[in-house]
């Protein structure tokens, strides 16, 4: 017998991370329905094919992403923007065990699939989600992708980009798989949890809470010291940065020839920062990028009013673009962008003073025995009934090996015998 047979799973989900949650689930023996819309389906049916437009990804008639992501899987439409869709799926509710989406939260409220509306058809339901940046602060809304706010929002990029070395480079879901084992060990605690109590509860995390905690020796430094990558890692000489720079050149330019979306790529603005543009579905967001940066001209030009017409003149629109966004200041961006997938390359101490991770809990005050007041990061997992808790300092060398020893039957002559043979230190 598999270890989740019996378990029904709702798929709310499209593209990676959920998905790839309930694909762990379904591995295990859960029985997953995955819904996709009847008139687009899911963007990831259509993303391996971009992909390999793009020269990202390795050519194949197989969609080897699409079984990767969804094998295990029972499949089904249902049109969740209409009321008798959401009905529909309000009905499987009432059965399931669990319900995964990615909704951002404006979309859960509008389409009636947020957790206060659905815990009310079935108590026991476990709903689990990801979100890009949080489902509380001012980003909340805003389209994410891992590069986006996995990669670069989190700090990752900066930390892999050494003084004097471009800005690392990232692939397709490579964020999106790490939060999708954060999301499937939060349902895994869920329903553990209803299996003491009967009720079930929320799990949720986000790509740029995974993020940070997958940089967790840095943002953890970070927060302990105030301190910023700068402040304890060498910058090489000026001469030695240049000499790599224009080593360089010839293939930033054969990479920069081949590049076909030039909603994709990292500009610099005003102030010499960098940000992250991530439009992967380019067509949808091709107009609200040309208006959030001031340039309708472009969107109005009928030479670029598909995705073929701005691959053919790629150059030309990157060149556009990055003009542009010269004009204003990564701050002043921030503000601009915040309904188009985007992200500002942070460094360490941007990273912890976000404001989504500020108002996302992503760290919290504890009392530590030696240090004192000492800030910390959360764990990943967030669970509305039975939340992860900071119970104790990390251990001293040896500090409760008399206490477990006593624990399991040993007496204190024992525990010195032990000490004599070298056993316990």
């Amino acid at each position: 017998m598999a270890v989740l047979e019996g378990i029904k799973v709702i798929d709310l989900s499209q593209v990676a991370a959920v998905p790839l949650c309930a694909r762990y689930l379904a591995d295990f023996g859960a029985d997953v329905v995955h819904i996709e819309s009847p008139r687009t389906g899911d963007y990831f049916r259509t993303f391996l094919a971009s992909q390999q437009e793009l020269d990202a990804a390795a050519p194949s008639e197989f969609d080897y992403l699409w079984e990767n992501y969804n094998r295990n899987k029972r499949g089904i439409t249902v049109d969740l923007t209409q009321e008798g869709g959401q009905k529909l799926i309000h009905r499987f509710v009432e059965q399931a065990d669990v319900l995964l989406t990615n909704l951002r939260p404006c979309e859960q409220e509008r389409y009636r699939m947020d957790y206060r509306t659905l815990s009310r058809l079935n108590p026991r339901l476990v709903w689990g989600c990801v979100t890009g940046y949080g489902g509380k602060g001012p980003y909340k809304d805003t389209p994410a992708y891992d590069a986006s706010a996995f990669v670069a929002r989190s700090g990752i990029a900066h930390m892999m980009s050494p003084p004097g070395v471009s800005g690392a480079a990232f692939r397709a879901a490579f964020g999106d798989n790490i939060t999708a084992l954060v999301l499937t060990c939060g349902i895994l605690l869920a329903l553990f949890h209803r299996e003491k109590t009967g009720v079930g509860q929320e799990v949720d995390t986000s790509l740029l809470q995974a993020g940070m905690n997958m940089l967790g020796m840095d943002i953890a430094g970070a927060l302990a010291t105030g301190l910023e990558f700068a402040d304890w890692r060498a910058e090489p000489p000026p001469e030695i940065i240049a000499r790599v720079e224009e080593a360089r050149m010839p293939l930033a330019a054969f990479y920069a020839a081949r590049t076909r979306n030039p909603l994709a790529g990292v500009f610099a603005t005003a102030d010499g920062r960098s940000l992250l543009l991530i439009a992967l579905q380019p067509d949808r967001y091709w107009e609200p990028i040309c208006r959030a940066v001031g340039r309708e001209d472009l969107s109005a030009d009928p030479r670029f009013g598909t995705f073929q017409g701005r691959a053919e003149h790629c150059a030309e629109l990157r060149q556009a673009l990055a003009g542009t966004f010269l004009t204003k200041t990564l701050d002043e961006w921030k503000v601009l962008l915040i309904e188009v997938p985007f992200a500002p390359y942070q460094t360490l101490q941007e990273a912890v003073n976000d404001p989504q991770a500020r108002a996302n809990d992503f760290f919290f005050v504890t009392d530590h025995p030696t240090q004192g007041r000492l800030e910390v990061l959360a764990n990943p997992i967030n669970l509305s009934k039975s939340p992860a808790s900071y119970r104790a300092s990390a251990p001293e060398f040896g500090q409760h090996t008399e206490e477990v020893l006593m624990e399991h039957g040993y007496t204190w002559e024992d525990i010195a015998r032990f000490k004599e043979q070298g056993i316990i230190a």
